[in-house]
């Protein structure tokens, strides 16, 4: 006969949290080779050029202009609704939200952090180079340009280059980065360069960035993601201190050096029961004795334990609200006085001879 517990699903999550940090076999960290090296310097150089391009006010300035004078907006307006939408997937906040939950689930099945901090460092790395050259350009936008053939820069604006298509690019390009085979990452490769071309594309249709802002765009992206593998270290070591941070948590509330209440709520343990409570870590296993206390003895005799009179239980079974007697309805409880007479009348007198 088996007498295996089943466990139920509070059980089985607190059982995979419990599990020792394993990473799959199979998932290589990808290097930085003399491949991704020579990409990186022609990815490097076409960056430099286009913003060398736009400083000179050079063919890729009146390009811009021309470009926003057509106004593909008014050209193809049926699109419009469908690139509202579409250009979303470039936007920061949403796109990291889905990617960050896809790759915690990832995170939670390999039993590895790695997902998450790769994720969190490339954004970091987006957000400083982006900004800086968006800040230290200053460049308007289309919607905003004041003088027609100028390139609009060191003018207060952080149009340049794209947010959105920097965002697609590495947002996108990081699910084809921790790809774990090589189909997989050869198909999600495809589909983000597809998702950052039509968002930067879309941004152009709608006016909102010159076309120079897209290249930059795709060019600060790209390196950010080719440049990813020598941070790989800084990524391994995050993930060893968060684990050696949590073992060393985990000894703590062994030897019961953490205080109470923290102990309390990270100290869940499986009762005997099957059950999930929470006990200190402090608490002596085995069953409890009645609590003593010590009161004076008598002179010449120790110090004896007496023990404390256990709280009175009522024997009675509790009833419920329907079994209880009724309650007498609010209202006056004195009795009636039957033999007062009623106001406003005068009580009849004994008549009396005379």
């Amino acid at each position: 006969m088996r007498t295996d517990q089943i466990l139920t699903r509070p059980e089985r999550v607190f059982a995979r949290l419990d599990r020792e940090p394993e990473r799959p076999a199979h998932l290589q960290t990808p290097q930085m080779s003399r491949h991704r090296v020579v990409l990186l310097g022609s990815t490097l150089a076409f960056y430099l050029a286009i913003v060398v391009a736009v400083l000179t006010t050079s063919w890729l300035v009146r390009l811009d202009w021309q470009v926003m004078f057509f106004r593909p907006y008014e050209q193809w307006p049926q699109l419009h609704a469908f690139l509202d939408y579409l250009v979303v997937l470039g936007q920061r906040g949403p796109t990291a939200v889905m990617v960050a939950a896809w790759l915690g689930w990832r995170s939670w099945r390999q039993h590895t952090l790695r997902p998450l901090i790769t994720l969190g460092v490339a954004l970091l790395l987006l957000n400083i180079t982006v900004g800086a050259v968006k800040l230290g350009l200053g460049r308007l936008g289309p919607h905003y340009a004041t003088q027609i053939g100028s390139a609009e820069l060191f003018a207060g604006g952080d149009i340049f280059p794209s947010g959105h298509t920097a965002n697609a690019v590495v947002t996108w390009g990081i699910l084809a980065y921790l790809a774990s085979t090589t189909v997989t990452r050869r198909v999600l490769s495809v589909v983000s360069a597809v998702v950052s071309l039509s968002v930067g594309a879309t941004t152009v249709y709608l006016g909102t960035h010159w076309v120079s802002d897209v290249l930059l765009g795709w060019s600060a992206g790209l390196l950010i993601m080719l440049a990813l593998p020598w941070f790989e270290p800084l990524i391994a070591g995050a993930e060893a201190r968060v684990f050696a941070l949590r073992e060393r948590l985990r000894r703590r509330l062994e030897t019961g050096s953490v205080p109470v209440p923290v102990a309390a709520v990270l100290t869940p343990m499986l009762s005997a029961g099957g059950k999930w409570q929470l006990r200190l870590a402090t608490e002596p296993a085995g069953p409890q004795e009645p609590a003593t206390a010590t009161v004076p003895a008598a002179a010449g005799q120790a110090h004896a334990p007496v023990p404390r009179p256990a709280a009175h239980v009522s024997g009675r079974p509790h009833l419920i609200r329907s079994e209880r007697t009724p309650v007498t309805p609010a209202g006056s409880r004195r009795p009636a006085h039957t033999e007062r007479p009623a106001a406003g009348r005068a009580a009849a007198r004994p008549a009396t001879g005379g």
